[in-house]
């Protein structure tokens, strides 16, 4: 059963910018890229050119940048890599279990993000491995199957910011004490660090799986990825590029976002913890069934002038099939791999662009499946592929 729809905008402030012209749009061209015995026919910005640096990483997800220049670059195998410049050369800083996602850095430490727990390290710029036993529990995190991952990043307040998601589609599921620890999930956490303890603060909730999360250059304000559920078949709900607001609540899975308004679900019978008037819109959103991954800001001065202050997104694709959004219909219906430009105007999104696409051939065959981005030192943009080519790929303008 469902509620009478609330009306919003599909772009939050969309109304208080109409008055401005749209960024400018791309003009592409494309490129032949063969790594070993894939070839593929890429569709991508005049002007810009991608290359493989590496294909030598076990199923490698999120990455990030140290003030050195190094890549660090997390995974679902358990290796934590490290590349120095010019990043085609990986060595393994060190092998962990329990899924280190993703790494951030902070004076004299490495953070590391494993589904049960925010963990640390003594490390310094240039070291090239570190023990095993030096790795420490920071803050314990749920643990527990389904959307296992979680994103770590320390926001330009230097505080460290979490992202974790809820474990199914409707899992009743929240950021909030009156939950048991293993179901506050769905969301992103703050840590408080005061008196040797550290303890985790909910920062904005109600995300079903929030992989990617930035900060924009210009206001600071964070935004994140968030995959929406599968059981609405394959158009709907549209996934989430929302704005993340201290104590902003997002609806899931009480409600979903149908692209016009926002709806209640009714595949979760508990009441809601806030109202719908409460819920944050997304600021914009990608096709449904797209599972959108990592996201990362053009600074000023950094790839190339027409997208500085817009956000890449990595839209990885999921399994989902036509007509019923199950897996058994035909690959050639997936929603296609690519890398997506949400294009920005005085701090305010404007609308969603492909930036780079090709990774899916006819039959519907996956060359490269993008997971993490980030604007290197060089202003180039690295992304990663765990999926039919494991490997690093960079982004540049010639």
């Amino acid at each position: 059963m469902t509620i009478k729809p609330y009306a919003l905008l599909l772009f939050w402030g969309l109304s208080a910018n109409a008055c401005h012209a749209a960024a400018a749009p791309f003009v592409y061209t494309e490129q032949i890229l063969t790594a070993g015995d894939t070839r593929f026919t890429l569709r991508l910005p005049q002007g810009a050119k991608l290359e493989l640096l590496t294909d030598q990483l076990d199923a490698p997800r999120l990455l990030s940048f140290a003030a050195n220049g190094d890549l660090f670059i997390g995974s679902h195998s358990g290796k934590i890599y490290r590349l120095p410049p010019p990043y085609v050369a990986p060595e393994v800083l060190v092998t962990l279990d329990g899924y280190p996602h993703s790494v951030a850095f902070r004076a004299g430490e490495i953070l590391i993000a494993r589904t049960d727990g925010l963990y640390r390290a003594p490390y310094q710029p240039g070291q090239k491995n570190i023990a095993a036993k030096s790795v420490t529990l920071l803050a314990r995190l749920p643990g527990g199957s389904g959307h296992s991952s979680r994103s770590v990043a320390v926001g330009p307040d230097g505080r460290v910011y979490l992202s974790l998601g809820i474990q199914g589609n409707c899992s009743d599921q929240y950021l909030a004490d009156s939950y048991a620890f293993d179901d506050r999930r769905g969301g992103i956490l703050v840590l408080r660090e005061e008196n040797g303890k550290a303890q985790w603060q909910t920062y904005g909730s109600g995300l079903r799986n929030p992989v990617g999360f930035a900060w924009h250059p210009q206001t600071a304000a964070m935004y994140a990825s968030n995959n929406g559920p599968d059981h609405w078949g394959f158009e709907l709900p549209p996934e989430y590029f929302s704005r993340i607001t201290p104590g902003s609540f997002h609806g899931m899975p009480w409600f979903q976002f149908d692209g016009k308004n926002l709806q209640r679900d009714d595949c979760v019978s508990s009441r809601p913890p806030r109202p719908l008037t409460e819920v944050t819109p997304p600021a914009a959103t990608f096709p449904a069934r797209n599972a959108p991954m990592g996201v990362s800001f053009v600074p000023k001065g950094a790839l190339n002038k027409v997208l500085e202050f817009d956000a890449i997104v990595a839209l990885h694709g999921s399994w989902a099939t036509l007509p019923s959004g199950g897996s058994s219909g035909d690959p050639a219906s997936r929603r296609p791999p690519k890398l997506v430009a949400v294009r920005f105007k005085d701090g305010a999104t404007l609308r969603v662009d492909d930036l780079v696409s090709g990774f899916q051939n006819a039959a519907g065959e996956r060359s490269v499946r993008p997971v993490g981005v980030a604007i290197g030192p060089d202003g180039a943009l690295y992304f990663t592929s765990d999926s039919g080519i494991n490997g690093l790929f960079r982004l540049k303008w010639k």
